[in-house]
């Protein structure tokens, strides 16, 4: 099933799920919807650092249902058009970026490679686990070596 406009604000789990929108993209899915998470970066680093990580956990606890839910309904349990787990996971390494355009566009080719690449134990996880649990760990896990990569970039920038 491909989602609709209809769809989309069916519920308030496909809203999000669906990236605001930004994950009916029909053209480079999987490159724009990091980028939806952008915006609600620039909007949360507004706060002190315990609301900013309180509220990327939220949003990571938050999606395990978001994308059960959507992913239930739309038939498929990691749709394309899922994106809330790329959204949150990337709010995860954003603040480990330099915060220049060429540090957020290196977070996000990071980001980016080892969410399609996956490697150890990214693809044995996505592969294993199922449901929104499955669908928002693989991207944790691929945050977490953006990170890592970030702060080996941080002792050269």
């Amino acid at each position: 099933m491909r989602p609709t406009r209809h769809f989309l604000f069916a519920h308030p789990a496909h809203f999000l799920a669906l990236g605001f929108g930004s994950g009916l993209a029909r053209i480079a899915p999987g490159t724009s919807r990091p980028l939806a998470a952008l915006p609600l970066y620039f909007l949360l680093s507004a706060f002190d650092a315990p609301i900013y990580w309180s509220l990327t956990v939220l949003a990571l606890v938050a999606g395990v249902w978001i994308c059960d839910i959507t992913g239930r309904n739309l038939g498929v349990h990691d749709h394309g058009g899922i994106v809330w787990d790329e959204i949150a996971a990337f709010l995860m390494v954003l603040p480990f970026a330099p915060q220049t355009g060429w540090g957020l566009l290196l977070a996000f080719l990071l980001f980016r490679l080892f969410d399609i690449w996956k490697p150890f134990p990214i693809a044995w996880f996505d592969g294993h686990l199922k449901g929104g649990f499955g669908v928002m760990f693989d991207d944790v896990l691929a945050a977490g070596y953006s990170i890592l990569c970030l702060w080996g970039v941080s002792t050269w920038w």
